[in-house]
């Protein structure tokens, strides 16, 4: 499935997009929203792969949103104005869709994104991978390697993570984002469960209204990722 977000200031505008979204098979609607400072926001915590971006919205623009915007999420342009696709296309946008249109034209633009986002990734295949036991990480002018299995949580404090690890009373202190580990990761033994936390599944113990317990320190699980956490107690209790 292709993650994907829609940005759009007009209401009808945007349901239009949403409801194209939801129909096709392949793509599956993380979040939408009416401005794209929101949506800033949003991508800061999430990984997406397409964007369906309206180009003339106040306060911030759609060039101007993907002038600011970290390389990774495809781009397809939606908007009323054709002057704006010679510029998108600079911008290296997927596609270009003209206000109004159809489904047709949408489904022709969506597919030209799968098939660059499905090209990228057999790419990376080919590339050398992270291995699934350890990471590397630098902690006080030194490179220290984190196994995975001797972590506990991780929080993320800003531009910093404070790694907490079994046998050490002190947590390592790097210079990185939480998003940024969060990708180290292996998924099938880690979740974020907080904008600020991320837990060791094989390590918890103990579950105390919405917290997970680690001795003295009570580390809460947001709404957020309520639902994906209780979905990994279910699969695991008795």
């Amino acid at each position: 499935m292709i993650r994907t977000i829609a940005i759009d200031d007009e209401p009808l505008a945007l349901q239009l997009v949403l409801g194209y979204i939801k129909k096709t098979p392949f793509l599956e609607l993380a979040a939408s929203f009416d401005n794209p400072m929101d949506a800033m926001d949003f991508l800061r915590e999430n990984t997406i792969d397409l964007i369906f971006l309206d180009i003339q919205m106040p306060d911030l623009t759609g060039i101007e949103f993907m002038h600011i915007l970290e390389k990774g999420p495809k781009v397809i342009f939606t908007t009323a104005f054709e002057k704006y696709a010679l510029e998108g296309f600079k911008l290296e946008a997927v596609d270009y869709l003209l206000k109004p249109f159809n489904y047709e034209e949408f489904l022709k633009a969506a597919g030209k994104a799968e098939k660059l986002i499905r090209l990228e990734n057999a790419e990376k295949e080919h590339e050398i991978t992270a291995n699934n036991e350890f990471l590397f990480l630098k902690s006080e002018y030194k490179i220290r390697r984190i196994n995975f299995n001797e972590i506990i949580y991780i929080e993320g404090l800003k531009d910093y993570v404070k790694v907490f690890l079994q046998h050490e009373s002190k947590p390592i202190l790097s210079l990185s984002t939480l998003k940024a580990l969060e990708g180290k990761l292996p998924e099938s033994k880690f979740m974020r469960v907080h904008r600020s936390f991320i837990v060791n599944l094989e390590k918890i113990d103990t579950i105390e209204r919405s917290r997970i317990v680690y001795g003295k320190t009570y580390i809460p699980v947001s709404e957020q990722y309520k639902d994906k956490f209780q979905d990994f107690l279910n699969k695991n209790f008795l």
